[in-house]
Formats: structure tokens, C-alpha cells, sequence
């Protein structure tokens, strides 16, 4: 029986994803992710485009686009899914992140 996945993109995550690869004017193999310190509640998400896989990253494949995590960043974002939500005003990708307990009056950050 399997567990959680570490990572996993919805659908429409994984297209929006595959859209901006498809754009960039640069050759582009995944997409990093990971977590930095910063904001005021300590912790900030964070996306890149990746040429290639670095040493010690993890690799996950899901609905066709590589993921590149950060190994400081995996205990931070185990079993996390990234959604993209688009609405009348702002649209963009979305955490949602069983390990968060709490996040800042902004929404830019968050605290394990």
C-alpha cells in the first residue's frame, strides 16, 4: 500500500506548467521547488525553472512535468499538492500543504 506522494501537481497545475516551459526561451527539463526563510511567518515557497536534475535533488514525474525538489525542502513539503486556480483578479499556483499551521495576513508565507 503506498503513501502519500511527496509532491503532486493537480491537473490544471501541470498544464499551467507545461504552458510556461513551452514558452521559455531557454531549454527547460522540470521545474524546482523548494522552501527559503522569509516573510513574517518564517518560510516562503519557492519555483524555478531547471535545465537539470542537481546532485542530492529528489525527481518526481507527475502528469508529464519533472518536479526537482530541494533535499532541505523535503520534510517541509511532504505530501503537499500544487494546484493552479484561476479567478476574476488574480490567478496563480496554490499550496495546499497538510505540514503548514499557519500562515501570514498575506498569504506569503507560512510556519511548520
Amino acid at each position: 500500500m503506498a503513501g502519500p506522494a511527496m509532491i503532486s501537481l493537480t491537473d490544471a497545475a501541470a498544464q499551467r506548467v507545461r504552458d510556461l516551459m513551452g514558452k521559455s526561451d531557454q531549454p527547460v527539463s522540470g521545474l524546482r521547488i523548494g522552501v527559503k526563510p522569509r516573510g513574517c511567518s518564517g518560510l516562503a515557497y519557492y519555483f524555478e525553472y531547471a535545465s537539470e536534475k542537481r546532485q542530492n535533488e529528489d525527481e518526481i514525474d507527475d502528469k508529464g512535468v519533472k518536479l526537482f525538489i530541494d533535499p532541505a525542502s523535503v520534510m517541509f513539503l511532504f505530501g503537499s499538492e500544487i494546484d493552479y486556480q484561476e479567478g476574476k483578479i488574480e490567478s496563480g499556483f496554490v499550496f495546499n500543504n497538510p505540514n503548514e499551521k499557519g500562515r501570514c495576513g498575506c498569504g506569503e508565507s507560512f510556519t511548520v
